[in-house]
C-alpha cells in the first residue's frame, strides 16, 4: 500500500513543483519550488488543491484572494512621520521596504506617498485582494525526515554553523 502513495502529495511529505504564477493576465513568476505539504508554508489556495496530486500530474489552480495574500485592508494604509526614519534612509515611492518598528519587529511596507513632514505606508502584501492563477506541474514527491516534520518545513544547511546573523535563510 505505501509503495502506491509515495507519488501522491500528502500532508508530511516534501514536494517539488514547477508553476507559472499569472495575476491580472500578467505572467509574474515562473519557478521551482521545494515545500513541506501540510505545513503551512505555501498558500493555502495552492498547497490545499495539490492534496492527492501525483508525480506528472499537471494543474490549474485558481487561488481565491482570501486563500492566498488575503483581501486588501484599507486599515492597513498607515502614516507615519519621517523623523521615523534615519536620516540617510532613503525612501521611493512606490517601492517595497524592509521596515523595523520601534519594537524592533521587522516587516514590509511600500510608500503611498510622500510629503515633508509624513509618509503613507501601504502595508498590505503586493498581492493582497488578487485572486492568483497557478498553473502547477508535479515533479517530485518523498517522505519528509522527522527532522523536516518536526521543524515544519525543510531543513537547509547546517545550522549549528550558522552565525547568528545567517538570517531565516539558514534552516
Amino acid at each position: 500500500m505505501e509503495e502506491q502513495t509515495l507519488d501522491t502529495i500528502q500532508n508530511d511529505h516534501v514536494v517539488q513543483i514547477a508553476y507559472n504564477l499569472n495575476v491580472d493576465g500578467e505572467e509574474i513568476e515562473s519557478e521551482m519550488l521545494e515545500y513541506l505539504h501540510g505545513h503551512g508554508n505555501i498558500i493555502p489556495g495552492l498547497e490545499q488543491p495539490l492534496t492527492g496530486a501525483k508525480v506528472g500530474d499537471t494543474l490549474e489552480v485558481i487561488a481565491k484572494a482570501k486563500d492566498a495574500y488575503g483581501e486588501f485592508d484599507p486599515d492597513s494604509i498607515i502614516t507615519v512621520s519621517r523623523e521615523s526614519f534615519p536620516p540617510d534612509f532613503e525612501i521611493r515611492l512606490g517601492e517595497a521596504m524592509r521596515l523595523r518598528d520601534a519594537a524592533g519587529h521587522i516587516f514590509q511596507g511600500v510608500a503611498t506617498a510622500i510629503s515633508e513632514d509624513d509618509v503613507e505606508l501601504d502595508l498590505n502584501h503586493p498581492m493582497a485582494g488578487k485572486d492568483l492563477h497557478f498553473k502547477v506541474t508535479v515533479l517530485a514527491v518523498r517522505p519528509a525526515t522527522e527532522e523536516e516534520k518536526a521543524a515544519g518545513h525543510l531543513q537547509y544547511g547546517d545550522c549549528e554553523s550558522c552565525s547568528s546573523d545567517c538570517g531565516e535563510d539558514c534552516c
